[in-house]
């Protein structure tokens, strides 16, 4: 594997940074995880924006996206693989043993390498702990990921693959690396992003693309909706079948099959839609 960082490619055991990095010590970054095939990057534009977004909401300075793209170009066509995961990490750089950041420039590391199959269906959980809508990290993709790695591993616990968090309001809000909707009454929903969800990438398509409406839901929607999916960069459209104790046996339902089709169909049409 081949790996960008701060300028040029490196072979991944030579690829180091320092132990001061703010990234590191704090976890002062944000991130972007893109889908690829066949070595060229899906949505890499919405990807890159948010990269942006996220840099600004966090105080970063502004990424240099042309270098990231640079950067992205340079990984793939080192390591060519049929379907990949593309891992753009940005940091404070060098800092103090503290919250406050250095002067130094940001690290910038840019990894890639083969992604699984996604499988159909899966697993999932609901967890006891919330997001926080109101929180200075709230719809930022950070490096700040503990949180999402313990209820992550309470779903493993549990042979299930994603958990689902409330947030303070006691409201429907996203999984640990995914989005999520509903059907209800034949029509499909989705928390909106003031319930502190994330702006996913493969969220947003599949919204705009079938139709879904952005609807505050109470965590009970759960267990009374017809059907349930996930979506992410890595899922695409994933169906739930199973959900705590709950069974949802005809997984994919008809609205999730359609949604799948569609997304297949306009995402093989338009690499960067």
């Amino acid at each position: 594997m081949k790996i960008w960082l701060d300028g040029g490619l490196r072979d991944a055991h030579s690829a180091q940074v320092s132990v001061l990095d703010h990234g590191l010590t704090v976890g002062d970054g944000v991130f972007e995880t893109v889908k690829t095939i066949q070595g060229t990057a899906f949505a890499l534009t919405r990807h890159l924006n948010r990269l942006a977004a996220s840099a600004r909401g966090l105080g970063l300075p502004e990424p240099d996206l042309d270098e990231v793209r640079r950067a992205c170009s340079a990984v793939t066509a080192a390591g060519p693989v049929p379907r990949g995961r593309l891992r753009i990490t940005y940091t404070g750089g060098l800092s103090p043993l503290g919250s406050d950041r250095g002067e130094a420039a940001p690290t910038l590391v840019v990894a890639h390498d083969e992604a699984a199959a996604r499988r159909e269906s899966t697993a999932v959980i609901t967890v006891p702990w919330t997001r926080n809508e109101r929180g200075a990290l709230a719809g930022l993709k950070t490096t700040s990921y503990a949180e999402n790695v313990v209820a992550l591993a309470r779903a493993r616990q549990q042979a299930a693959t994603e958990a689902l968090f409330a947030n303070t309001h006691g409201q429907l809000c996203e999984g640990t690396g995914s989005n999520v909707f509903v059907v209800l009454d034949g029509e499909l929903h989705t928390p909106p992003l003031a319930s502190g969800c994330l702006a996913g990438i493969t969220r947003a398509l599949t919204a705009e693309w079938t139709g879904a409406k952005e609807t505050e839901l109470s965590m009970d929607v759960l267990e009374r909706a017809e059907e349930i999916f996930l979506t992410s960069t890595l899922r695409d459209v994933q169906a739930v079948a199973r959900l705590d104790g709950r069974t949802l046996p005809a997984a994919p339902g008809p609205v999730t099959a359609k949604a799948m089709r569609v997304f297949e169909e306009r995402s093989a049409a338009d690499i960067d839609p």
